[in-house]
Formats: structure tokens, C-alpha cells, sequence
């Protein structure tokens, strides 16, 4: 497997507070990689430490291979664009002009391909409109836009939809998407919104008090979330075999316990097992949603 992004027990304090606490995470090429955690739990602090607006306290990372230590990362680091916090728009310019002016700060001799990226955010009529008089979402469009000047491949986004609207929230998902697919292009987005979050990653860091406490795959995730029957039997082997024959989804989650995935009537599932020698002791039915799933890793009851 190729990281674009590795990072090994970095830290980052101010004075006696940690921010970044000892952490850990892994961004594979090609992926949309959807980092978790409530407000305050280091989400942008992390994202600064990349892109190299801060230093770590200690701790190591490396992007496209290339340790933070060494100074050829700073070629690593342009091929990153970037959204922290709030887009870098001149309000008073047009969408061409905020372009621009990208072009002019990384420093590239022309402006070709402006007009390509302008079409591929879905800004490309905008004329001379200026961008005070956008919606949230166009503004946020012509944020990425502007991270896209210099052709990356790997894009971070913090929190991007913050504050918009259903048709907003929309359209930065699909643009994601068309990014991800048809350019390649690896993202790493910052987000409290699980749910939504949850209709475009393909892997999850879950952080929390500056930590990473888990990484997982979508599939993972969704295997983790979905309906099923827990049952703690008395003979596991019976259990199997009488599953394995009647082709009932399950899995085994130790010497007693079985996750059942498909619909089952749990009282003839009950005798049909007693006849085998094996008892249902315990049972309960189990649906969990995103954002349960966050709140029980962390062991909190607040809201993400």
C-alpha cells in the first residue's frame, strides 16, 4: 500500500496543554480519508502541522515519502492544496481574478489551465460577478478552486461545510467526488458531520483530545453499523454448523457470541439449536448509527 500521508507519535503543546497527543495515521493514495472529532479535538491544529503553518512539538511525519525533517519536504508540500479554516477569497475580485492572483503567489509563469479549473468547480460562467455576491457554497467552490491552482493530487479540506445550505452541502459532495474519481486526486477532510462525511469517505480516522483512537475502512465501518442479532450460545460449534447449513449470514465475535446479520425469528432459531445440543443464553438486536459508533469509541455522550 502507497501513503500519501504517514505520521508517527506526533505531538504538538502549548505550554502544558497538548493538542496533539502522541498521534498516529496513515492517508493511502487514492482515497478520501474523513477525519472525525468534535470541535477542540485538534482537527485543525493537525491539519497546520502538514501543511507546515506550524512545527510539531515532536513526533515525525512524512508526505509522498519524504520526512518533515528533512528540507526536500517542502517540494512534498506543492503538491498539496489546501483549505484551513475559512476559503482565501478577495471578496471584491471575480472568480477568474481570485485565481489569479494563486497563480501569481506559487509563482507559475502562466495561467494555463484557469479556465479548466473554473469549469471543473462549476464557476466557470461566473463572468464578472464578484465573489461578495456568492452563496456559501460558491464561495466554498472557488476556495478549492484556488487550492487546485498548481495541479495537486492530494487536497485538504477543513471542515468545508460549515454553515451551508442543503444544496451547498450537495454540491462540494459531488465536486469531492469528481475530484476523487476522474482527477485521482487523495483528500483529507476534517469534518464533525459523520453522516455526511459518511456519503463520500473511504476511510475514517476518529480523533479525539488530539489523538487518533481508531482507524477504519467504509466497509469496516458499515459492517460495524449495520442491523443484527447478537446471541450468546452455549455451543458455538453447533451454532456454526446449523448457520453454515440454513446459509444465514454471521460472524463469530468469540467463544460464545455471534453476530447474526440476516433477519432471523430468534424463537425458532431458539429450538432449532436446542435440538443441537445448543442454548441461546443471551440475545439482543443491535443497530448502530455513524454517529453512535463515534460517541461509544470515545466513551462520551456528547454531541459530535
Amino acid at each position: 500500500m502507497e501513503y500519501i500521508l504517514e505520521i508517527h507519535n506526533l505531538e504538538k503543546r502549548y505550554k502544558h496543554f497538548k493538542a496533539i497527543n502522541n498521534l498516529n495515521m496513515h492517508v493511502l493514495k487514492g482515497s478520501i480519508y474523513g477525519l472525525i472529532g468534535k470541535n477542540g479535538a485538534g482537527k485543525t491544529t493537525l491539519i497546520r502541522l502538514i501543511c507546515g503553518l506550524q512545527k510539531p512539538t515532536s513526533g515525525t511525519y512524512s508526505i509522498y515519502g519524504i520526512s518533515n525533517t528533512k528540507k526536500e519536504i517542502v517540494k512534498s508540500r506543492k503538491r498539496i492544496g489546501a483549505i484551513i479554516e475559512t476559503p482565501a477569497i478577495r471578496l471584491e475580485a471575480t472568480a477568474e481574478d481570485n485565481l489569479i492572483e494563486q497563480y501569481k503567489i506559487i509563482g507559475l509563469p502562466s495561467f494555463s489551465g484557469l479556465q479548466e479549473i473554473l469549469k471543473l468547480v462549476g464557476l466557470d460562467d461566473t463572468g464578472k460577478k464578484k465573489a461578495k455576491n456568492f452563496s456559501l457554497g460558491m464561495k466554498q467552490r472557488l476556495g478549492i478552486a484556488i487550492a487546485l491552482v498548481g495541479n495537486p493530487d492530494f487536497l485538504i479540506l477543513d471542515e468545508p461545510i460549515n454553515g451551508l445550505d442543503p444544496e451547498g452541502i450537495i454540491e462540494i459532495r459531488e465536486l469531492i467526488l469528481k475530484l476523487n474519481q476522474k482527477k485521482g486526486i487523495t483528500f483529507l477532510i476534517s469534518s464533525h458531520y459523520l453522516d455526511e462525511l459518511s456519503k463520500v469517505a473511504t476511510h475514517y480516522g476518529f480523533l479525539d483530545k488530539g489523538k487518533i483512537i481508531k482507524e477504519i475502512t467504509k466497509q469496516e465501518l458499515e459492517n460495524n453499523c449495520k442491523k443484527r442479532t447478537e446471541i450468546v450460545v452455549s455451543n458455538i460449534k453447533e451454532c456454526v454448523k446449523y448457520l453454515e447449513q440454513n446459509n444465514i449470514s454471521y460472524e463469530v465475535m468469540s467463544d460464545k457470541l455471534v453476530n447474526i446479520y440476516d433477519s432471523t425469528n430468534v424463537s425458532e432459531l431458539a429450538v432449532a439449536l436446542s435440538n443441537r445440543n445448543c442454548i441461546i443464553n443471551e440475545y439482543r438486536e443491535k443497530e448502530e448509527s455513524l454517529e453512535n459508533y463515534y460517541m461509544n469509541l470515545i466513551g462520551g455522550d456528547e454531541n459530535v
